[in-house]
């Protein structure tokens, strides 16, 4: 979809039209921008944005308060329309989504017109507009849904696919992000050809395993089908507040609240997990996580708040000032076979540090 929250916010309320309209956070608080209308993203205002930059860039930006009950009223809509093609859907996120039309429920023989059937429909039945990428493969796709946003549409073909892909600037090869591409441009690899002209075993060594997905991106390898029954990776909140705290019980009741917060979640839908994570962001927007494995799958509140404490003594907590806490717990069980046995022995306590 295009500018989703935006575009939904435009279509509900007609006089926003044609502004630069920000969903997000106030910009007079600690708030950060989860979607920005194209008018706006003129102006240079991206997501995840800090809010009091925005008016930096744009002074007569329009902010919006997020309406997610309604945007996920607009996406089961949209997603509902995938399924009248299709069972192979793959959700992304509330606005995106892999579909595999090799055979759909319409007959449709060409991919390309089944997209150009699908975003008629989604405009038709919603009022918004959406663009789509046709190709082989879900990297391709993916790649191919960014050329001609908003409200278009970009087909590569197997006879394309090697020259495009040559062409293209590191950074915009999905998977790949900035401090990643800066690397890449130490090592003289700017776009697809420099990067397919390195062995795979080269690539390994330099970026590690995920050398070997970049040896076979950059040849349009990707034999991953689409998965309709994705399974949810791990369950979270976090809270950024109105004002930078360093006053340790302060800390430690922001820390409950959001420990409570992630055990409704997780009741909610029934799971459990073994892994906590603490995410931690300081004044200067500094973000650092910590990580802790269990022996046993848990989901109250008092485990993943003891737990995320714990891991709260291995940050700069409280020499330095927190704009942003939050807790996240992964390696579910959901969808796991409860013929499964077996207990892992606990080892001593110790911190997996990711900066």
């Amino acid at each position: 979809m295009d500018a989703f929250y935006a575009s939904v916010e435009q279509r509900d309320h007609p006089e926003l039209k044609g502004k630069p309209v920000v969903v997000g956070g106030s910009p007079g608080g600690r708030g950060v921008v989860a979607a920005a209308s194209y008018e706006a993203r003129k102006f240079g205002i991206k997501s995840a944005m800090p809010s009091f930059k925005v008016l930096k860039l744009c002074p007569h930006a329009v902010f919006i308060k997020p309406r997610f009950d309604a945007y996920k009223e607009v996406s089961i809509q949209i997603r509902n329309i995938f399924l009248e093609w299709t069972d192979l859907v793959e959700p992304l996120s509330l606005d995106e989504a892999y579909l595999d039309v090799t055979e759909n429920k319409k007959g449709e023989k060409s991919a390309r017109n089944a997209a150009e059937r699908i975003r008629k429909q989604i405009l038709e039945e919603t009022g918004l507009t959406a663009s789509a990428g046709v190709a082989v493969n879900k990297f391709l796709a993916k790649l191919a849904s960014d050329i001609n946003k908003p409200n278009g549409i970009a087909v590569i073909t197997p006879e394309k696919m090697f020259k495009f892909l040559e062409e293209l600037p590191v950074g915009k090869f999905h998977g790949i992000g900035r401090a990643t591409e800066k690397k890449m441009h130490s090592l003289g690899l700017f776009t697809g050809v420099e990067l397919k002209a390195l062995p795979e075993q080269e690539l390994i060594k330099h970026f590690g395993k995920v050398g070997s997905f970049y040896y076979k991106i950059v040849r349009g390898e990707d034999d991953r089908e689409v998965q309709p029954d994705r399974i949810r990776k791990s369950v979270g909140a976090e809270n950024t507040f109105s004002k930078d705290l360093e006053d340790m019980p302060e800390i430690r009741e922001n820390l409950c609240e959001i420990a409570e917060k992630v055990s409704q979640r997780m009741n909610r839908i029934e799971a459990k997990g073994r892994t906590i994570t603490l995410k931690v962001r300081y004044e200067n927007f500094d973000s650092v996580t910590r990580s802790q494995t269990l022996a046993d799958e848990v989901s109250d509140i008092k485990t993943i708040f003891n737990t995320a404490l714990q891991l709260l003594e291995f940050t700069d907590v409280p020499n330095r000032k927190v704009r942003l806490l939050g807790i996240s717990v992964s390696n579910l069980n959901i969808a796991r076979e409860e013929t499964q046995s077996g207990h892992q022995l606990e080892l001593p306590f110790e911190a997996y540090v990711a900066d």
